[in-house]
């Protein structure tokens, strides 16, 4: 009896520490962590936090087959790290750069249209994951993907070495 009671004050407290622990992954971001180049002039925008969250969800739920830690699964020479993005053309090392790659994909250099191959709002009919998203939600996501190489360093788009 002794035994079963110690049991489940183990159990409780182990559940109490993990449920403290969960609400800990939620740092609050500082504002230069959230600060992102809005468009190919150079203007900047800060993320809310809620935006922050948003973007991170709908890429979990929608982005992360194809591009886990900010890699590419289909094209792993192009990953989503800063660098490779700037160097996209157009850029789309900025917010309204990676919402219109969203509506319109093309390749990396910009000369054909991929929306067949790579999911996208306007093709929505192929990509039906897509099919609900909001400019908001293209704008999370993107923020989301901007914001990952101060967070995670190096880790963010740099492929197998460091995945």
């Amino acid at each position: 009896m002794l035994k079963r009671l110690l049991l489940a004050v183990v159990a409780t407290l182990f559940f109490v520490i993990q449920f403290n622990i969960v609400s800990a992954n939620a740092v609050e971001l500082d504002q230069d962590i959230r600060t992102v180049k809005l468009n190919d002039a150079g203007d900047e925008v800060v993320l809310s936090l809620k935006q922050v969250k948003q973007g991170q969800r709908l890429f979990v739920n929608k982005c992360t087959y194809c591009h886990k830690s900010g890699t590419t699964k289909t094209n792993p020479n192009v990953g989503l790290g800063l660098n490779a993005l700037a160097n996209a053309e157009p850029p789309k090392d900025n917010i309204e750069g990676i919402v219109e790659y969203l509506k319109h994909p093309v390749t990396y250099d910009g000369e054909f249209s991929i929306e067949e191959l790579h999911p996208n709002t306007s093709r929505a009919d192929l990509y039906p994951m897509m099919r609900n998203l909001t400019d908001e939600d293209l704008k999370a996501v993107a923020g989301h993907i901007l914001i990952q190489p101060e967070i995670r360093g190096t880790m963010w788009g740099g492929g197998k070495v460091y995945n």
